[in-house]
Order: structure tokens, then sequence, then C-alpha cells
């Protein structure tokens, strides 16, 4: 863990080095602002809570999370560094794990940093903070989902537009998939498929989250989701290795 833990001071303190981090962040927290205020109607509804926030963080964290990835592993190899990273006395899985960790650990923040929506539910009313709390874990539990599958795609690739282009396809599709449109489609087909898509999709998920229920189910899904790309990522950072 030692040796993660180097990784993810490294790639914690490369995000912060350059203005990735900060124009990240700026654009995440005026999204979400703009979106829960104006958007989502926030005064208007007359309830103090957070829904009109959480309404919209996936589809804010969806655009904005394969930005990050995009760079962690195609970055690498196309200024040739991967190589110089696996020479390292350090395993695949290890490289993986600390990126994957340093990319969520920032994601953290930026979620962390919209406390000030917290507080202004609280002065304006007399909100469930437990089901404010049930909520950021969920889309904490997202923007790791989402993060996974893009450092897997980054990793497939040395171009940087093409993983950000396919991780946003994946994650749209994973999040979507149990959407009327798509599950009636399959259901004329294939309802096999049809049932397969509602079990598999994020975003149904997530509105567990959102309503204050966490339950075993819902965490597993979530840790199987993140554990299954991570393996795919580092499956294929193993291949890169030995060519």
């Amino acid at each position: 863990m030692r040796i993660t833990g180097v990784i993810v001071q490294r790639e914690l303190v490369a995000y912060f080095a350059t203005p990735v981090a900060t124009v990240f962040i700026v654009i995440f927290l005026a999204l979400q602002g703009a979106l829960t205020f104006n958007l989502g109607n926030f005064f208007d509804r007359g309830q103090a809570d957070l829904v009109s926030f959480f309404n919209f963080v996936p589809w804010v964290l969806l655009l904005l999370v394969p930005a990050i990835t995009m760079r962690l592993w195609a970055e690498e190899r196309r200024q040739g560094t991967i190589e110089l990273l696996l020479t390292l006395p350090i395993t695949p899985a290890q490289a993986v794990l600390g990126k994957f960790l340093a990319a969520w650990g920032f994601c953290t923040i930026a979620l962390a940093l919209t406390f000030p929506f917290v507080i202004t539910v609280n002065i304006l009313g007399n909100p469930d903070n437990g089901v404010i709390a049930a909520g950021y874990v969920g889309a904490l539990l997202v923007a790791g989902a989402f993060l996974s599958v893009g450092a897997a795609i980054s990793a497939a690739t040395k171009n940087q537009v093409i993983a950000f282009v396919v991780a946003v396809a994946v994650c749209f599709t994973f999040s979507v998939a149990s959407y009327p449109i798509v599950t009636e489609f399959l259901s004329k087909n294939t309802p096999l498929l049809a049932e397969l898509a509602r079990r598999i999709s994020i975003f149904d998920r997530f509105l567990n989250f959102v309503r204050g229920v966490i339950t075993l189910r819902d965490i597993i899904y979530f840790s199987s989701f993140i554990g299954f790309w991570l393996f795919l990522n580092t499956v294929i950072i193993e291949a890169r290795k030995a060519d």
C-alpha cells in the first residue's frame, strides 16, 4: 500500500501543478450552481433539500470525469513515460489503483467544495441531512464508476480525444440503460436484454442514494462495477507491458 500511496501523491500533485485542477473545479462548481438554482428551480420549489442538485450531478460528472481520465494513461503512452513507470518496482495493478485513487480523491475534493449548497439549504429550512449525506455518497460512487471506465479506455489508446469520446459514450450507455425508451426497444426484441439493462443502470442505483436509501446491493453493484473496469485496466496495461 505504501507504493500505491506514493503513486496517489504523485498524481494528485500533478493535478494541482497544472491548470487542470482549477479549470475542472471551477467548471464543476459553476455548472452545478447554475443547474441547481436556475434550471433546477431551487427557490421556486419551496423545499429545503438538494434534490435538484443531485438530479444534475451525474450528468455533469458524465462530461467532466472523462476529461480527467483521458490523460491518465493516454498521455503516459504518448510521451513514452509509461515504459519508465512500469520499469519501477511496482506492479501494473498498483499503478492502476494508484492513478484511480488519485483521480477519485480529486473528484472527492471537487464534491466537498460544494458544501455551500448544504449550508444554504440548512439556512433556508430544516433539511434531512442524512438524505443529503447519502446523496453525496452516491455521487462519489458514480464518480468512481465513471473514473474506472475512463481510466480503462485511456489505457487502450494514445489519443486523448478518442479516450474522452469513447469514455463519455460508454458511461452514457450505462447511465441511461434503464430509461423507458431503451428498455421498451429492447423488450420488443430481446426481453432478457431489457431486464439486463435495468440491472446495470448506474442512474437507477444512484437514485436510491438520492432518496436516502443505502443498501448493500447497491454498494456491491458499484464495487463490482469499479472492480471490473480496474481489472480490465490492469489487463490492458499488462498487455502493453508485454509488447
